[in-house]
């Protein structure tokens, strides 16, 4: 009776976890799930890799590279001219995680003073010298239309960069690859385009106060957390997303009185770090220049390696495997 009775109890045991106990037992399955935990881990905390897909860093990277990104930075710091990874500034319409990742080089420290003179970079004063591989805005003109898909898959650049009916293109080149796409048969010469003149409203802040263009810009000073900003409505432009945005605040105008939350606004103290960020490509990018500061909150790494280097155009570039 005894016996029957110990039988009659294992036949009672809910089936689903003996089968739970029997598939783990399994070896191989048990090492497929630590595996694919250590994977989430790693790609939540450690690095993670994202698919380039603008024409800002060209050429130091292109629409199709697959990058690495490393996590820790965020935590050990960053530095002026590491190429970081972002969510989209602007779409504060969506969630954080659902925002686009932008790929962008840090120009400007929190506490830096940034300006372009002529559209070159000056950071406290000092002239910074060129990325490798930047790039500005040339004119290449073709024999025939019909050669600007050959040409944008040679240079590794999207398609759509074309203008139908036109035989002539404004392409991100550099004197290296300007002397590369005028020796092609299809190509009758590739001219550097002039630099930008007067002030432009797409701007940032976008204020008569600032008569900026792309190529002389600032100088700005880049937010720092603790920093005490002083804010009139002059310099308002320039903070006034940082402060309601990106710190949550409510401001007020009202003719030459400023509130924030309901109060008087005189002084404020950034509550975070901020970012100036530049694309390679400066005359193909949209960038600090056009929407102001990164908060630190919206950063999500720092682009280490490049993983696979093929770009759209589909041939191997050598460039797989190359530090960033």
């Amino acid at each position: 009776m005894e016996e029957a009775k110990h039988t009659a109890d294992q036949d009672a045991t809910p089936g689903s976890s003996g089968i739970i106990g029997r598939l783990w037992r399994n070896e191989w399955l048990k090492a497929f799930v630590l595996a694919l935990l250590v994977l989430l881990f790693v790609h939540a905390f450690v690095v993670r890799w994202v698919i380039v897909e603008s024409t800002s860093m060209f050429a130091t990277l292109k629409p199709g590279d697959l990058i690495l990104i490393q996590r820790w930075p965020l935590w050990t710091g960053l530095s002026r001219g590491d190429i970081v990874v972002f969510r989209d500034p602007l779409k504060d319409d969506v969630s954080m995680a659902r925002r686009p990742l932008l790929v962008k080089r840090i120009a400007g420290m929190p506490g830096d003073r940034v300006e372009l003179k002529h559209a070159e970079l000056m950071v406290n004063g000092r002239k910074q010298p060129n990325t490798v591989h930047a790039t500005q805005a040339y004119l290449v003109r073709l024999r025939d239309e019909h050669f600007a898909d050959s040409l944008l898959i040679h240079l590794g650049l999207p398609t759509r960069m074309k203008q139908p009916g036109r035989s002539f293109m404004e392409l991100p080149l550099n004197e290296e690859l300007a002397d590369q796409v005028v020796r092609l048969p299809y190509v009758i010469s590739a001219d550097k385009l002039g630099l930008a003149r007067g002030s432009k409203r797409h701007i940032f802040p976008f204020s008569p106060r600032y008569p900026w263009n792309g190529d002389d810009y600032g100088p700005v000073r880049v937010p720092r957390q603790g920093d005490t900003l002083h804010i009139n409505v002059d310099n308002l432009p320039l903070y006034d997303r940082l402060i309601s945005h990106y710190e949550g605040h409510r401001l007020g105008v009202d003719k030459d009185k400023l509130t924030i939350d309901g109060a008087p606004l005189t002084d404020y103290v950034v509550q975070q770090d901020y970012y100036f960020v530049l694309g390679d490509s400066r005359h193909h990018s949209a960038d600090s220049r056009y929407w102001g500061f990164v908060p630190a909150d919206h950063l999500t790494g720092r682009a280490s390696l490049l993983l696979w280097g093929n770009g759209i155009g589909g041939a191997r570039s050598g460039r797989d495997w190359s530090s960033l």
